[in-house]
């Protein structure tokens, strides 16, 4: 369907797909690419989309294991969104897995569960082996 994200990750970007009818949006691997915010438009513009076209609740997976600091301000646009979306009664939800020895990427997650004011699980994940 024309609506949904299937960006393939690459060594500095992560894998990006979306499920339109799901309103579930899931991102994973390392997040340092050249343009960042080449990568995180058609995210954004897809979280727009949903938000604004569709009107089911909204879930976001991320098991995203580094991010530099233009995808970390990427991702406080998406954030914004979607508390912007939770503050007008759509339901959001977010659930950040991330590896229990990678300390600093909880405390990221932790950072950014701060300032928001949805449901925001950050959960250790089994280690794959």
């Amino acid at each position: 369907m024309t609506n949904d994200l299937d960006i393939t990750g690459s060594q500095s970007t992560p894998t990006i797909v979306s499920d339109w009818q799901a309103g579930l949006l899931t991102m994973q691997g390392d997040s340092y690419p050249e343009n960042s915010f080449e990568l995180f438009d058609r995210v954004i513009d897809w979280v727009e989309r949903f938000l604004s076209d569709a009107s089911r609740p909204l879930t976001l997976e991320l098991k995203l294991v580094y991010l530099n600091t233009s995808s970390v301000k990427a991702m406080m646009d998406i954030f914004d969104l979607l508390e912007e979306a939770h503050q007008d009664g759509r339901e959001i939800g977010v659930t950040w897995l991330y590896d229990p020895r990678n300390e600093r990427i909880a405390e990221l997650a932790e950072e950014f569960r701060e300032d928001c004011t949805f449901p925001f699980a950050i959960t250790p994940a089994q280690a794959s082996t």
